[in-house]
Formats: structure tokens, sequence, C-alpha cells
């Protein structure tokens, strides 16, 4: 469902939300029936490929009430404790007004001015400049801002940044990215087990073989057939295995970049300050990375300086085509890129600034003299 404006935006998330939450079930059925290989491959070392893929489709049929229960229940806790996860995982606390009323009362004007329910306020103890919105409904939504960005911005770009995360949330973008997050976690987590399990494990194909040595020639020739048609099975279980991990991780990372210029264009018309957004983005730019925390935190952030391959799975547009987008949408000026933090430059401790000069100064007397001494000023501003 193509997007042609904010609306359609919206819409589109909602459908695509749906969509991925069928897509989980079609993932796992397909894991499901590449277990069921591995399973009859293994253990039954002396069918063919038709005989297999038979057999397992047999054991999808009778496992399909159980895989459909257990994606259901994923959703279901994934739905009410997805917070707490990632609270766990970043650190993030609840503050209150009286603990952080500089940003309660910024959230809190923003979301009067628009008539929006205010969400949950977090704030993690991190000297990264970052902040994400989590959540998938009115009363889960929650912005999440870490402690250097309260430091390092000044009021106008922190409220810019809680205007972009509160489009993110008006938008649908939050629900989206959740719901992918559920999806990559589950499949993710099946496809490992399933490798562990094959490769951790003392699983050999023909095993049974051994004890039929003495048989006739005809009957090792049945064998070596089955065993291959075990070895054809396997493989291609492990392929849907694989491919099923890669679908969720693309499922993930090729959700549309556009969500974070929307984002920054709904922060401007929230706060009708583009010089504000452009700023916070300089600052944050190259200094938002989230230690510990797992790459699908950071696709939720607002900005993500993991990169994927050569750029074309990133999550995030470059800072700086947001801040061209801002520029020749909105008017704003940009005061160009920052130092990052490994290339700040200090003055060694035992060394200080140089002072401009002064009217006193040896600097300001003309060359070739040397200043005399100083007349006593006259009280009343005359030497």
């Amino acid at each position: 469902m193509a997007a042609y404006g904010l609306y359609t935006h919206i819409a589109s998330n909602k459908f695509r939300s749906m969509l991925l939450l069928a897509g989980l079930f079609v993932l796992i059925y397909v894991l499901v029936f590449a277990g069921a290989l591995l399973a009859e491959g293994i253990l039954n070392s002396d069918g063919s490929v038709d005989t297999y893929l038979i057999a397992a489709w047999g054991d999808l049929v009778k496992a399909f009430p159980y895989a459909t229960t257990g994606a259901a229940l994923w959703i279901v806790i994934a739905y009410f404790f997805h917070q707490s996860i990632i609270d766990a995982v970043t650190g993030g606390k609840d503050v209150t007004r009286q603990q952080q009323p500089r940003l309660y009362n910024l959230l809190e004007n923003l979301c009067i001015s628009r008539g929006i329910p205010m969400p949950k306020l977090k704030v993690m103890d991190s000297e990264a400049l970052n902040a994400f919105a989590t959540g998938l409904n009115q009363r889960q939504y929650s912005v999440t801002v870490t402690s250097g960005l309260l430091k390092a911005l000044d009021d106008q770009e922190i409220e810019a940044v809680l205007g972009h995360e509160l489009t993110h949330i008006r938008n649908g973008d939050v629900q989206l990215m959740v719901v992918a997050v559920i999806i990559a976690g589950v499949v993710g987590f099946t496809a490992e087990l399933f490798f562990r399990l094959l490769f951790n494990s003392n699983w050999s194909f023909g095993g049974d073989r051994s004890s039929s040595r003495s048989s006739s020639s005809s009957a090792s020739s049945n064998d070596n057939k089955g065993g291959g048609g075990a070895i054809v099975v396997v493989i291609v279980a492990v392929v849907l295995i694989a491919l099923a991990w890669a679908l969720s991780l693309v499922v993930r990372l090729a959700l549309s970049r556009s969500r974070e210029l929307l984002a920054d264009a709904g922060s401007v018309e929230l706060t009708k300050n583009p010089d504000a957004m452009i700023s916070a983005l300089r600052k944050i730019e190259n200094r938002g990375e989230l230690p510990g925390a797992t790459s699908a935190v950071m696709e939720m952030c607002v900005d993500n300086p993991r990169e994927g391959f050569a750029d074309l799975f990133a999550t995030h547009p470059s800072v700086d085509s947001r801040v061209a987008a801002l520029v020749r949408f909105a008017g704003g000026n940009d005061p160009g890129r920052l130092a990052p933090p490994s290339e700040s430059v200090h003055a060694p401790d035992d060394q200080t600034e140089p002072q401009p000069p002064g009217p006193w100064s040896a600097a300001s007397q003309p060359s070739g003299t040397s200043p005399g001494p100083r007349a006593k000023p006259s009280p009343w501003g005359r030497g």
C-alpha cells in the first residue's frame, strides 16, 4: 500500500502492521515444516525425498494448532510486556513532573497544543544523545530520552526531539516497529534454536547402516539412495530456516525510511521551529549509540548510527539528508556538522586558552613601542 501523504502513511502503517502479523504465522509454519524435515531426515535415513516431504507435511498438519497457539501466545506476551523488556534492556525508568519538571512540562505543552494524549515519560541513564518511543496503544505509549540528551540540548531542541517522537506515535510508526521487532524476535529465537540443535548434536545420517553392512548389495544400494534423500531434505530444511531468519530481519530493516523524514516534518509542524530540529539532529549525530542496546532498540531511536550492508538496509536516512530536507521544505538553517566526540580537540591541562588582546595588552601597542606606565583613569571616564 503506497503512501502519498500523512493520512495515507498512517493507513499504510496500520495495513502493513496487519500484514506483518499475518506474516509471523506464515514464517512460524515454515519453521515448523523445516523442523519436521530435519526430524524425518535425521531419525529415518532410508527414505526418499518424496517420502520425507509427505511425512513432514503430515507433521505440519498435526502441529498446526500448536504452532498457531504458540505464535498467538507470543503476540499476547509481547503486547503486554514488550515495554518491560525494553526497559530491562535500556534501563529506562518512569519519571514524574516532580523528578523532571523541565522535560515533563515540554512534553505536556506539546500534547496540549495538539490535543494529543500524553504518553508516559521515561529517562535512561546514558551519556548518549538519543530518544525513542514505544507502545502499541494509547495506554502503553511512552517516550524515553537519555540523560545525556537532557544535558546537551537546550529547551527548544529537546522540544523538537519530543515532537519527533510524538509524530512517530501519531503516525503509527511505533506500532509498526514494535510488531516488526516481535516477528524478528520469535523467528530469530526459533531459527537459532534449530541451528544449535543441529550443529551441537551428535546426530548423523545413515546411522542404522552400520548394523547392516553384512546385508546384500541391493539393500546397501537402497540405503545409499535413502541416505542421499535424507541429506537433501536436511539441506532443504536448513535453507528454509535460514530464509525465514533472513526474511524476519529484512522485514525489520527494510521498513520505509520516509517515516523519519515525516517525523522531522511533524516535529516542525508541532513546534514551528525548524532550526531547533536541525540543531538537535546535528548535536545527536554520531553521539547516539546506546551501550548494550540491541539493534531492535536502536532502530526505534531518533538517530541510529548503526548502518546496514552498504547502507542498503539502514533504518534511518543520513542526518545530512534529513537536514537538507528541513532546509529545503521548512526553511531551516543548517549550522553544519559538529566534530565527532573522538575528534574533539582539548587543550592540555597545563595550558590555558589564549585570551583576546585587551585595551591595555601589549598586542594593542604600535609595533616598535613598549607599553608605558598606565595612567590612572579619571572618575569622569577620561585618562
